[in-house]
Formats: structure tokens, C-alpha cells, sequence
């Protein structure tokens, strides 16, 4: 049966009879698909949930949480419950509401227009949390109208389906009081922070099944197990709602939506309050730099290019097939900014990762010559998206103290982390991407050749201090043949987990906040694969379990010595003590600390020992060995020696009237503390 006309047939109005005919246009071309309707589903009365007054509040410039009126509300109004539902389409020439409630018929509760703001707006009573609905917007009259999910739904049927799901997130009763009040002291710039960061999709898979774990099941085994390891925080790939699993969540058509992949909003809300409770923050990676063209997403929401720009130059990522956010539009920098602001709200998150900020920087990224129009200075700078990131990191740090942000951010603009008064975006952190590209380089580079390698493990020192960096380990690095950490080196498994001990090593002793992708504790062989699960098997190799037990370790140190984190985005914390390749792959550095602490630090990433390496220090006595890589616990062929004192030998070296004298294995990184004060 032809289900557009039955609907129809149900519909007793005359008004409703072009929407009818328009439907049946739609579906013909296949935009629509109607169900059987109820008896008496066409509303008799019109109620509109909001005045103008409120809506005319709603849309004023400087309101940052238009969630709180645009979506779908469970409320009371005029003395019925139901659901108010309020979308923003000021081009359409119509809007109706049509789900489950209705059999997705088209006139069955049609939307009335607040002209001054462009919302359209209308209270179904006797509806609740659960029903599915979408909006059938008619761009014109003559465009066919098109199915859209409530771009400010707070949850979403699963994938492959599409509808918008009423969803009412009050009721959850929070229980990290005690992280929230201490959220601030625990995210300052002198503070360790230390990243696990995780695919929830692919981090472990339901016991004989291909399923991924539920949120209430990551709190069981992924809190625990990221606490257990000496993190401080988890940072997520994106969770709001994707249609494209492939995408890892950076596709995003929900953004006010949890994605419904792992269970419903408040089991995610107990994830985080799960996390909190065991001591680690939860940071949300967070798109706002382009959305997918899906026919029920954003695109061409009311008829016109309404969340993306109308300027072909501007309007595409050709090479992500992706829409441009149009950030020069106030409604639309409102509604992202809104988004961020919600997750920190709604859901506690302690922190966003901007993600792919140099797309939205540059008004030539990823684009030919001739395929991109200057600003107004002639310049390629994206003068509309820098004054968005600006506002966007003003409205986090303004109304949720303590809440860090992070951009990941890979070209050489200055002031990625410098407050906006000071000409900065105003990002507390950026990632180290230069760092990244270099040491991975050298991390893969043969051990032969490593001599003639030696500026790529230095040369990233001398931009350390330009911003506050994060030293990112992450996901992008492992998958797309770049290989896994383990396999970057060409060499005997041995080798390569020695190999791979080192780097971690390295770049928990360096200046700079952490972030470790998933599997990087478990010396994974295999690149990752979202739709997989993490080895696991490799936690019973002892030699891959050592790798895990060196993460612990590497972050107990790291959270309980300041001189590894107090001065981590200050130069007076670092300091060089050999860089000059007498015995190539040999570096040796010390960190500082406000007091006078010190760490030393001597890396030797080459394949030969050094058994009587001299490393200069500036005062007599004895030096505590705190950590060896290649101690037989992490899986090396070192006797454990902690806690062994190393006495000071009074010709000098480095600069330094003193010296140790070390046995420095292949392939390790020892960490050293004078026993009883400054090295």
C-alpha cells in the first residue's frame, strides 16, 4: 500500500491536503515514509510551549545555552504533560513534528513560527521520554521537504536509523561532589596530567561477543583499569551521536546527543560519575570544525545553508566531504558553543580536545590555489573562525571553572594557549604535534642511523615553551599503515619493546602535559582497528605486561615528583645537561622544580651499551636510581636496582664539578634523584 496516501487518509482536514500531496511527492523520490495513523492524531488545539518574550530571550545575542529551550522538553503546560519541541529553521516555509506518536504523519502537528527569531515551536501533550520523532522541514514550495533529526536532540535512535528520541536528563543523582569542588586544583598548569585516551567502540568487547562494552560496563572495567594504570584522566573519542562508525565519532550529526551505541544518557552520566569518584577527569574529543552532508544531519537544514556556509569557496572540506560550520553567522557560533557548554553542564566533562583546529584556522586548508578567497586583509587567516574559537574558550573558562581545553592544532600560528587579551585563541593547552612528527621519526628511524638522527630528538626542545604543549601519543598515529608504537622500529620483538619502553619513557620525563592512545601500554603489534578490541592476550606475555607495569610506574613518578609536572609550561623546568653526541643516541636532561628539586634524566636510544657513562652533576653525594626501562619487570634484562645510591665522582663533566658514573643499557632511559637535594 502506498503509506503516504494511507496516512492521508487519515487527516479529516482540508488545510492538511497539500502537506498530503507534497508528501506523497517526497516519497515518491524517497525523502518519506509513513506509518498507519491513530484515530484522533491530528491536534485539535494549538498549544505553543513558549512566548515570545522567552524566545526573543532565547535568541539574544550572548545566550549560550539554547538547550535549555530549543530540543525536545518534557513539561507541563497548561496543566497537561507533554513535550515542548522548538527547532530553529527560519527559511522554511513549514515545519512539522512527526514521529512514532503520530504515525509520522505530516500534519498531524504542525510547528508555528516565532518570526523575530526563527524558531518554530509547539507543546504535544499526553507524549513522553521515549517517543522517536523527527522534523519534516518544507524548504519551499516547491522543494520536496525533508526528513531532519532535531539538531538539538539529547538522544538518538541507534545506527543505521536516524530518529530523534524524546529524552528527559534530569533525575540523575550525581555523586562527585568531592571531585567538582577540587576541579580546580587538580587541573592547574603545575598540576600532572596524564591521558589515556580511548575508542569506547574498540577498547574491550563483551565477554564472546562482538559488542562493545555499555557506559555502565566501561565504569566497571575501564575506571578501574585506567586508575589502576596512574592516569589522571580519560579522554574519549567523540561520543556525540555519528551515523558512520568508520568515522570514530568525527562525523557528528547529534551534538547535543550521547550516542546511543553504548546505552542511554544517564548511563553515561554514571560512567562520569564513576570516573570522578575513582579520581580521574573525563575529557570529550568535540568537532566543531565541519559536519557530514547526511540527509537527516545539518545540510541544507531549512532549504538553505543554514549551518554551513553559503559560499561555495568556504562552504566544503572536499577532501573530508564534509560542510564548513558557517562561524560568521551568530545563531550558528551560538549553537556550538552551546554544545560545548552542555557536556561540561549536563554531563560533568572536566575538558574538550578541540579537534582538527587548523582546518579551521586557514581559509586555504585543503584547497587548490584558486579554490579559496582571502579575508578582508588578503590574508588566509579564517578571521571568523579564530573570533569563534576565541568566544568558545571565554564562555568554558567564564562559567565552568577549572574545565581545560585542548586544540589539536598542527601549523606554526602563534597563541594557540595565550589568553585572547594577549591576541591568543585561549586554549589552555595545545597539542605537541611537532614534537609527535619528530620523535616518531627518530622512534623509527634503524638504530644505525640513529647518530645522524640526533636533531630530531632536540630540536623539538627549542619551541617547547612557546605554548603549553601536550605531548600526544595518540590514535592518529597508529592506524592508517602508520604502524603500531611497537612496530615503528624494523626489528627482533626484543628490540622492539625495548624500543618502545624508551619512548615512553621519554616523553613521560619531558616537559609537557601526556596522552597515551589505548594499547600503547600493552606494546600492541597490530595497528588499531575501530571495529576490533585491544589484545588482550598480550597482557599474559610478561614482556608486554612489563610495558604496562613501566606506565604505572612512569606515572606514579610523574604525579609524585613536581620536578617532572609543576614546571611542565615553563623553561626555568628544564635544562639540558648532554646533547653532544659524543656517544651517539645519548642525551641526558634535568628537570626542576619551584624548591630546588631536580630530576636527572640520561636516555640512550642507540643499540650499543654504555657501561661507564659520565653524566655531570652540580653537587656532591649520592643519587637514588628511581627507574631503569630496562629492568627485568618492564621485560628488560637488567637486575632491578631501585632505590640503589650512586656516588658522585669529583672529575666533572658537563659543565658540572661533579660526575656519576652509570651503567647505561641499549635502547633505555634511567631516571636519578640526589638523595638529599638539587642534582
Amino acid at each position: 500500500m502506498d503509506k503516504c496516501a494511507d496516512a492521508g487518509a487519515k487527516i479529516q482536514s482540508k488545510a492538511a491536503q497539500p502537506l498530503v500531496r507534497a508528501c506523497k511527492r517526497a516519497a515518491a523520490k524517497g525523502h518519506l515514509c509513513f506509518g498507519r495513523a491513530p484515530v484522533n492524531s491530528v491536534t485539535e488545539t494549538l498549544i505553543l510551549p513558549y512566548s515570545a518574550a522567552e524566545l526573543d530571550a532565547a535568541g539574544a545575542a550572548g545566550n549560550l545555552r539554547t538547550y535549555d529551550l530549543l530540543g525536545a522538553h518534557c513539561c507541563v503546560r497548561a496543566g497537561q504533560a507533554g513535550v515542548a519541541f522548538a527547532v530553529w529553521a527560519p527559511n522554511a516555509a513549514r515545519v512539522a513534528v512527526v514521529g512514532d506518536f503520530n504515525a509520522w504523519q505530516p500534519a498531524a502537528h504542525a510547528l508555528q513560527l516565532h518570526r523575530n527569531t526563527g524558531v518554530w515551536q509547539l507543546f504535544v501533550p499526553g507524549l513522553a521520554a521515549g517517543a522517536l520523532y523527527k522534523y519534516l522541514v518544507f524548504g519551499s514550495e516547491q522543494a520536496a521537504p525533508c526528513f531532519k533529526a532535531d539538531p538539538v536532540a539529547f538522544a538518538a535512535e541507534l545506527r543505521p536509523a536516524t530518529a530523534s528520541i524524546v529524552c528527559d536528563l534530569d533525575g540523575y543523582a550525581w555523586q562527585d561532589a568531592r571531585w567538582m569542588q577540587e576541579r580546580v586544583r587538580r587541573q592547574q598548569p603545575d598540576t600532572p596530567i596524564s591521558i589515556y585516551e580511548v575508542h569506547a567502540g574498540s577498547w574491550r568487547h563483551q565477554t564472546g561477543s562482538a559488542q562493545p562494552l555499555t557506559y555502565r560496563q566501561l565504569a566497571a572495567e575501564l575506571v578501574p583499569y585506567a586508575a589502576g594504570l596512574g592516569f589522571t584522566h580519560i579522554e574519549l573519542l567523540p561520543l556525540t551521536e555519528h551515523p558512520l562508525d568508520a568515522s570514530w565519532g568525527y562525523q557528528t550529526t547529534g551534538y547535543f546527543a550521547a550516542t546511543s551505541r553504548f546505552g542511554p544518557p544517564h548511563d553515561l552520566m554514571f560512567f562520569v560519575d564513576a570516573c570522578h569518584r575513582a579520581g580521574l577527569g573525563v575529557i570529550l574529543d568535540w568537532v566543531p570544525g565541519h559536519f557530514p552532508k547526511d540527509a537527516h544531519g545539518l545540510a541544507q537544514f531549512d532549504g538553505t545553508a543554514l549551518y554551513e556556509y553559503a559560499d561555495a569557496a568556504r562552504a566544503e572540506h572536499h577532501g573530508w566531504g564534509t560542510y564548513v560550520f558557517n562561524y560568521g553567522s551568530a545563531p550558528v557560533a551560538a549553537f556550538l558553543i552551546s554544545s560545548a557548554l552542555f557536556w561540561l553542564d549536563m554531563y560533568h566533562i572536566d575538558g574538550l580536545r578541540v579537534d582538527a583546529v587548523s582546518s579551521m584556522l586557514y581559509l586555504d586548508y585543503g584547497r587548490e590555489a584558486g579554490a579559496w578567497r582571502p579575508n578582508v586583509h588578503g590574508g588566509r587567516e579564517h578571521l571568523e573562525a579564530v573570533e569563534f574559537l576565541r568566544q568558545l574558550n571565554a564562555a568554558v573558562h567564564a562559567q565552568f571553572a577549572g574545565v581545560l581545553t585542548f586544540a589539536e592544532e598542527a601549523s606554526a600560528w602563534q597563541g594557540v594557549s595565550a589568553p585572547a587579551a594577549r591576541g591568543g585563541l585561549g586554549f589552555d593547552y595545545k597539542w605537541n604535534m611537532g614534537w609527535m612528527s619528530d620523535t616518531l621519526r627518530y622512534w623509527s628511524t634503524p638504530l644505525g642511523a640513529r647518530a645522524a638522527a640526533q636533531h630530531a630528538l632536540t630540536f623539538p626542545l627549542t619551541f617547547a615553551f612557546q605554548e603549553n604543549y601536550l605531548l600526544p601519543l595518540s590514535h592518529d598515529e597508529v592506524v592508517h599503515e602508520k604502524r603500531s608504537l611497537l612496530q615503528r622500529l624494523p626489528a627482533e620483538p626484543h628490540v622492539q619493546l625495548a624500543n618502545l619502553r624508551a619512548l615512553l619513557a621519554f616523553m613521560f620525563a619531558l616537559p609537557g602535559k601526556k596522552l597515551l592512545f589505548m594499547g600503547g601500554e600493552l606494546g600492541a603489534a597490530a595497528e588499531w582497528d575501530h571495529a576490533g578490541q585491544l589484545a588482550w592476550e598480550l597482557s599474559a606475555d610478561a614482556r608486554h605486561a612489563g610495558v604496562a607495569a613501566l606506565v604505572r610506574d612512569l606515572n606514579s613518578i610523574y604525579r609524585v615528583l613536581p620536578a617532572l609536572h609543576a614546571w611542565d609550561c615553563s623553561p626555568q623546568g628544564f635544562e639540558w645537561r648532554d646533547i653532544s653526541a659524543a656517544q651517539p643516541g645519548v642525551v641526558a636532561f634535568v628537570r626542576h622544580a619551584p624548591g630546588g628539586e631536580a630530576l636527572l634524566v640520561a636516555g640512550n636510544f642507540s643499540g650499543a651499551a654504555y657501561p661507564g657513562y659520565q653524566l655531570g652533576v652540580q653537587q656532591a653525594g649520592s643519587y637514588k636510581l628511581l627507574l631503569n626501562t630496562e629492568w627485568a619487570q618492564y621485560g628488560g634484562a637488567a637486575v632491578d636496582a631501585a632505590g640503589e645510591l650512586l656516588p658522585a665522582g669529583d672529575q666533572g663533566c658537563h659543565g658540572c664539578e661533579f660526575a656519576l658514573s652509570l651503567a647505561l643499557p641499549a635502547l633505555s632511559v634511567l631516571l636519578l634523584q640526589r638523595a638529599d637535594g638539587p642534582a
